[in-house]
């Protein structure tokens, strides 16, 4: 079947299609996204404002109009954090509803922690052992643990790069004390969470997903995409510790200069890396493998599971 999957989250939308079958690897057929920034679309109460719903609903529209066009026999929508969190989630649902006739369906923080889990456990198999799995979204980080296709334990953080960028990094680049206030705040969070993690045990491979991390370890020397997705990457503390402060002097122009950097991401690489520090920091990480699945391909996955039962 052709599968479509539409992932709202709190930087990207994106619409990905899929030739799909039960216990075969999905096959990309069609990607189509925009960068709306949803996250940084809020008002000083935390709501999506009217220009945010209105882009998303004609963005939605769109999307699904190209799935019917491309054939999509199915279309799974779903919303991560910037819809979850927001003070108004329920009206942007109902407007999303009401304008497109998508359902879309809001993801909580440790299914998204459990499918990016689901979709890495895949990806490298059985042989990769005792899983810790780290994704930096947008709006949240996401930790899991574990040894079998679901994790013991999966943790969603409010650690995303946007919006702690829009939330705590002003100025272009931002002044060494909101640097070190918001490198305080990280850490204070990412430690509250060190104990449940440990309990599942040392992992014996640890992986990173997501956008932030693809581009903190292009900028670092691995591969480009150019070179595909089975190249292997890897991303070392020691290039984080020694980028960071690099990134910190940077303008937001002078990031999207940097190899891999996205003009639209450029803004909240910063913040993204002082997430990943603190996290390879407190949980004793030297280097980690980049997966290139993540989340969207975790929601296909077990969708694909369901049609064999």
């Amino acid at each position: 079947m052709r599968l479509g999957v539409l992932d709202v989250g709190s930087n990207t939308v994106h619409l990905l299609l899929l030739d799909a079958h039960a216990g075969a690897h999905p096959i990309p057929a069609f990607s189509h996204k925009t960068e709306l920034h949803l996250a940084q679309l809020t008002d000083t109460g935390g709501a999506i404002t009217e220009q945010g719903i209105e882009r998303l609903v004609s963005f939605v529209g769109h999307a699904l109009r190209v799935a019917e066009d491309k054939g999509a026999e199915d279309l799974l929508a779903f919303a991560t954090s910037a819809v979850r969190e927001a003070a108004n989630g329920e009206d942007v649902l109902a407007a999303v509803r009401e304008g497109t006739g998508v359902d879309l369906q809001v993801l909580p923080g440790p299914d998204e922690a459990r499918l990016t889990f689901l979709a890495v456990r895949r990806w490298f198999g059985w042989s990769a052992g005792r899983l810790l799995v780290l994704d930096i979204g947008g709006g949240s980080l996401e930790i899991a643990v574990g040894l079998d296709e679901l994790p013991d334990v999966g943790e969603s953080l409010p650690l995303g790069a946007a919006r702690l960028t829009h939330d705590r990094l002003g100025g272009d680049p931002p002044g060494p004390e909101q640097v070190r206030e918001l490198r305080k705040n990280v850490r204070g969070e990412i430690a509250g969470a060190i104990s449940k993690i440990a309990r599942s045990g040392r992992p014996d491979r640890v992986v990173v997903t997501s956008k932030t991390f693809r581009q903190l370890a292009r900028i670092a020397g691995a591969a480009p995409s150019a070179q595909g997705l089975y190249a292997p990457r890897s991303l070392r503390r020691r290039d984080l510790v020694e980028w960071l402060p690099r990134l910190q002097q940077m303008s937001t122009a002078q990031r999207a200069g940097l190899p891999g950097v996205s003009p639209g991401r450029a803004g909240q690489l910063l913040a993204g890396a002082i997430v990943a520090d603190a996290a390879f920091d407190l949980f004793q990480v030297e280097t980690a493998e980049l997966c290139p699945w993540a989340l969207r391909e975790g929601v296909i996955l077990r969708r694909l599971d369901t049609l064999t039962t």
